[in-house]
C-alpha cells in the first residue's frame, strides 16, 4: 500500500474511519486524537461477510509491529485452541438474528 494514500487518509479521514484493504479482513483505522498523543493509524482484524463488510462492531486492533509481535506469540499457544473448544461447548448457542427489514420475493 502506498504510504502516501495511508498519509492521506490520517490526514484527510474522520476518527475511527475504516479503510478497506485488498486482503479480506484487514482494515486501516483511523485512531482520534488522545490526550497528547496526536491521530495516528492502525490496523484493525476483522472477519469479514459475502460482500465484504466486517461482521464485528470492532476487531483487533493492532498499534505497531511490536504489538503485531506481542499477539502473534499469544497466538501459538496450544492451550489457546484448548480453552476456546471447552468455551464453544459450555457457552448457549447464539440466537439468529431475523433480518429487520421485510424482502418482497419477486
Amino acid at each position: 500500500m502506498s504510504e502516501d494514500k495511508l498519509a492521506l487518509f490520517l490526514k484527510t479521514g474522520s476518527d475511527w474511519a475504516r479503510m478497506k484493504t485488498t486482503i479480506p479482513g484487514l482494515f486501516i483505522l483511523k485512531l482520534p486524537a488522545y490526550k497528547n498523543n496526536p491521530s495516528r493509524l492502525a490496523v484493525e482484524l476483522n472477519p469479514v461477510d459475502e460482500s465484504g463488510s466486517p461482521t464485528k462492531k470492532r476487531g483487533l486492533v493492532i498499534r505497531s509491529l511490536q504489538e503485531l509481535e506481542e499477539f502473534s506469540k499469544l497466538f501459538q499457544y496450544d492451550k489457546l485452541s484448548s480453552l476456546l473448544k471447552s468455551i464453544d461447548k459450555i457457552n448457549p448457542a447464539p440466537k439468529k438474528v431475523k433480518p429487520s427489514e421485510e424482502v418482497l420475493e419477486i
